[in-house]
């Protein structure tokens, strides 16, 4: 049985046992956040609106906009069919911006066209799945990862170009500033072929930080 095959939560146990018993600061990080609670959405073509419209806005605001998006498919469902149907105003009086609703309806081109086949998807490798998506207009490498992570539930990603990620690694290892590219996919050979988790408790430790920091800071002010 490949590691694809296997049920995820088991996947995460040998995940996170293989990452504690290899790095000292990755098993201190495992016992403060706790379990890993990723859990794969498999709704590849909801994922990649999602992606497209939260590109360089707040949670918050993406959500909204999402929200209003959902509320005007049938039954709430967004799917390549019914965003057929709209043109870039259409989905501009929603929120979306001109160059997102562009986005939107090149995916939605490439899927009725036949040049991108979200089912095939999973069958191929993460490479090829990132080759496959990057051909649609506004979906880049750091989308694609994104989707191999939270929707195909690939072990082994590792995003550095993500900044939040980055970050969560800079704090965890005390380091003086953001590791570069390079420096970064070096320290991620160490985490193989978990980096994906490794990443999802980098993550989850630079909110961590944030949110003591934030409570120490209110705390002085009371």
């Amino acid at each position: 049985m490949t590691t694809q095959q296997q049920p995820f939560d088991t996947i995460i146990t040998a995940a996170t046992d293989h990452l504690s018993s290899i790095d000292p600061v990755m098993r201190t990080t495992i016992e403060q956040i706790g379990p890993c609670t990723l859990k794969p959405d498999p709704d590849i073509f909801n994922a990649l609106v999602d992606a497209i419209i939260s590109q360089q806005i707040s949670v918050k605001a993406a959500d909204a906009i999402l929200k209003r998006v959902r509320a005007a498919m049938p039954d709430g469902v967004i799917t390549p069919e019914v965003l057929a149907g709209y043109d870039a105003d259409t989905l501009r009086t929603l929120g979306v911006s001109a160059q997102k609703a562009r986005y939107i309806l090149s995916l939605v081109e490439h899927v009725q066209g036949g040049q991108l086949v979200l089912e095939e998807l999973p069958t191929l490798g993460d490479e090829e799945v990132i080759q496959r998506l990057t051909m649609v207009k506004g979906i880049g490498r750091w989308t694609a990862e994104m989707v191999l992570i939270f929707v195909l539930g690939r072990p082994d990603v590792l995003p550095v170009d993500d900044l939040g990620f980055l970050e969560g690694v800079r704090a965890a290892y005390n380091l003086p500033e953001r590791p570069k590219r390079a420096e970064m996919l070096a320290r991620g050979e160490l985490w193989r072929p978990y980096r994906t988790f490794a990443t999802w408790y980098m993550w989850a430790w630079r909110h961590y930080v944030q949110r003591n920091d934030q409570e120490k800071k209110h705390a002085v002010s009371l």
